[in-house]
């Protein structure tokens, strides 16, 4: 019998696995160092300094531009992982049927189509909404992420629904519990890993936005993404190095939250 085909027995496998993983987390090994250079240059090196963290934290427009992402992306990926959820609740515990593969489709369609015709398409519409009401609020951003975000949470959540066995759910419903009950008492804790997946890489997804952000924010509504591009387009200091590096512990945070609460759960 011949041997099973493996990847990693491939010659240069391992050469291009490492270069891959050099260009990906090299620029961020720099970005995170010069996050502590002492010098105002991101190219000279001055020696070790924790200055540019103090200005960052003492800089009232990167606080008000964090706590602005911030909100934005814990309500956003809070709506969008609830209708991700019944979403895919919808869509597999239902028997196959005509237009099942459309509603795939228009699920996921802000994965298909670029952000950018996204971002035109918001920014059309929720100006006529601004000049029928008169309201300028964050109402828009958090509608536009959240809308952004939905696939992104949806497709852990219906994968794990797709390979959880029936057994339990029809074990309740012959036992005469309710549809809700069966939801809250036998899928929703099978389901919880992947909704923290899906809650988690959506409030990513909408900390990181930038394009559609920048067309559907209204004056003084810069996040902390965009208040950065702002930034550059101006100089760029080690400030923006610390910023993101601040961010990055964020995120490798929540990774390890989620690890652990999901092993726990299993």
């Amino acid at each position: 019998m011949a041997d099973r085909f493996s990847v990693r027995h491939q010659p240069g496998f391992t050469a291009i696995a490492a270069t891959c993983f050099v260009l990906l987390y090299f620029p961020i090994v720099v970005l995170v160092v010069y996050a502590f250079n002492a010098a105002t240059s991101t190219s000279a090196w001055g020696g070790l300094s924790l200055k540019w963290f103090v200005s960052a934290w003492n800089n009232d427009a990167v606080i008000e531009a964090s706590i602005r992402s911030l909100q934005i992306g814990a309500v956003a990926a809070i709506l969008s992982t609830a209708v991700a959820t019944m979403a895919a609740l919808a869509t597999t515990r239902t028997p196959p049927y005509p237009g099942l593969t459309f509603k795939y489709a228009a699920i996921n369609q802000p994965l298909m189509v670029p952000e950018i015709v996204t971002g035109v398409a918001l920014l059309i519409f929720f100006s006529r909404i601004k000049i029928f009401t008169g309201y300028t609020g964050l109402g828009y951003l958090i509608a536009a992420h959240t809308a952004f975000c939905i696939p992104f949470a949806y497709l852990p959540i219906r994968a794990r629904l797709e390979s959880m066995d029936l057994t339990l759910e029809r074990a309740a419903a012959d036992l005469y519990a309710t549809p809700w009950k069966t939801f809250r008492r036998v899928t929703l804790p099978l389901l919880w890993p992947a909704i923290l997946a899906g809650l988690m890489l959506a409030f990513v997804i909408s900390l990181d936005d930038v394009v559609i952000t920048e067309f559907v924010k209204s004056g003084g509504q810069d996040t902390l993404p965009t208040y950065m591009l702002g930034q550059i387009r101006r100089g760029i200091t080690p400030e923006i190095n610390a910023i993101s590096t601040v961010f990055l512990l964020l995120s490798v945070a929540i990774v390890t939250l989620f690890f652990f609460m999901s092993r726990k759960r299993e």
